[in-house]
């Protein structure tokens, strides 16, 4: 009996999305050296989005890989506290909240309370940068 293989529809959003998140967990070493280049070109006092990281580093779709980048590389390989969640949001919980929001302070980085002000503060990525 032959095995069937499983039709993949390419419009069915619902398959894609599966696919992408389960594709970005997996280690990448091409993906991961490009989220690293994009990481290390957010200047001080400046942040990013995991979702802008993504884009600018040709995986538009893989925010949720830049954050587990960030959460296996080891501590301070990266400069991991320039990227924060849409609309400024710090994504971390407890300790590692509070040290994300001190070393942003120390860089100069404006806060609108409990979110970094991503009008003064927001890397915009330039397409020499990326390369």
């Amino acid at each position: 009996m032959r095995s069937r293989k499983r039709f993949i529809d390419p419009f069915d959003h619902k398959q894609l999305k599966r696919r992408i998140l389960i594709d970005g967990l997996k280690p990448n070493h091409q993906r991961d050296e490009a989220f690293r280049r994009i990481i290390f070109s957010i200047p001080v006092g400046k942040v990013s989005t995991y979702g802008r990281v993504a884009a600018a580093a040709g995986y538009p779709l893989y925010h949720r890989a830049v954050a587990s980048l960030l959460r296996r590389d080891p501590a301070d390989t990266l400069p991991w506290h320039r990227v924060v969640g849409s609309g400024g949001h710090i994504k971390l919980k407890g300790a590692a909240a509070l040290e994300q929001r001190k070393r942003l302070k120390l860089e100069g980085a404006k806060f609108l309370g409990k979110l970094v002000d991503m009008a003064a503060c927001e890397h915009a990525f330039r397409v020499w940068e990326i390369d």
